[in-house]
């Protein structure tokens, strides 16, 4: 219950971040100045499997070197799993020049292009700028 509860929330904001992507605002009602990025939903795909295979611990390994590379060239800010198991394995977030743009970069990820993967994108808009930076050593603080 809590899950659906958190998704239905997540969707009435990006729905109202929408209509004022909409309109064409520049600024949010706090004045923030607002950009366009692409949310990925990663979902498991039609050749997902349970287990760890050497096929697919090399796919694995190959997924994890290109999110590397994406976050290398400042495409992709953020990626990671969602925790629980369930179908939705995971989320990117792009700051690329389109939504085609953000799909190729999808279809380059060896877990979709091999079916353990798919994706779904949306259109979010936020805080022009927006990302979370942090030390390696600041992760092993907490």
């Amino acid at each position: 219950m809590r899950k659906w509860h958190t998704r239905l929330a997540c969707l009435a904001l990006l729905a109202l971040v929408w209509a004022m992507a909409a309109e064409g605002a520049e600024k949010d009602p706090a004045g923030w100045e607002m950009e366009t990025y692409y949310v990925g939903l990663i979902y498991k795909g039609p050749a997902w499997t349970p287990g760890e295979t050497p096929e697919i611990m090399e796919i694995q390994k190959a997924h994890l070197a290109n999110i590397e590379r994406l976050s290398e060239t400042g495409s992709l800010l953020l990626a990671g799993p969602f925790i629980g198991g369930g179908d939705l394995r995971g989320m990117f977030v792009f700051r690329v020049g389109s939504l085609e743009e953000a799909r190729a970069l999808c279809d380059s990820d060896p877990a979709v292009k091999a079916g353990r993967l798919r994706v779904e994108l949306h259109p979010w808009y936020s805080a022009k700028g927006i990302r979370i930076d942090q030390e390696p050593d600041s992760a092993a603080a907490r």
